[in-house]
């Protein structure tokens, strides 16, 4: 797979703004970006977000490995556990950008806002992935085929 996947969802939680996602998988590297976007926000441009570079630590499979490139505090720890979380799943090295805003949730981003985004992100993307997770994961006995 190696054109990009475009696509949107609803905003858990919100009744306007959706979740707009570019996604790239590479043979060996994925590629996200993540932002929000609403009818009213239309006209102003979207800040930019985190970007975090995560991979699989062979020696610990349970805990990528995470490296910020690109700070902004609103929305760093989502793109941290987002990243690693996708590249525990594929097994891959896994760059993330993400500029998505919660302010337009019910509550203005609550930690459960944020914890329902965040499920419904990881569900959608892993979705999309599913064809790179199967190739990378090995056969049940163990052994790579040559």
């Amino acid at each position: 797979m190696e054109a990009p996947i475009q696509l949107s969802f609803p905003l858990p939680r919100s009744l306007d703004t959706r979740v707009y996602l570019h996604l790239t998988i590479k043979s060996k590297a994925i590629l996200l970006f993540l932002t929000t976007g609403s009818m009213e926000e239309a006209t102003s441009p979207t800040p930019l977000g985190s970007f975090v570079y995560a991979l699989p630590d062979k020696y610990n499979p349970s805990q990528p490995l995470a490296t910020p490139l690109c700070t902004v505090e609103p929305t760093l720890e989502f793109t941290t556990r987002l990243a690693k979380v996708l590249a525990r799943k594929t097994l891959r090295p896994t760059y993330v950008a993400n500029s998505i805003s919660l302010a337009s949730t019910g509550l203005g981003g609550t930690v459960e806002e944020e914890m329902d985004a965040f499920k419904k992100v990881v569900e959608v993307t892993l979705a999309q992935l599913q064809p790179a997770i199967t190739s990378t994961q090995p056969p049940s006995d163990g052994i790579r085929p040559e």
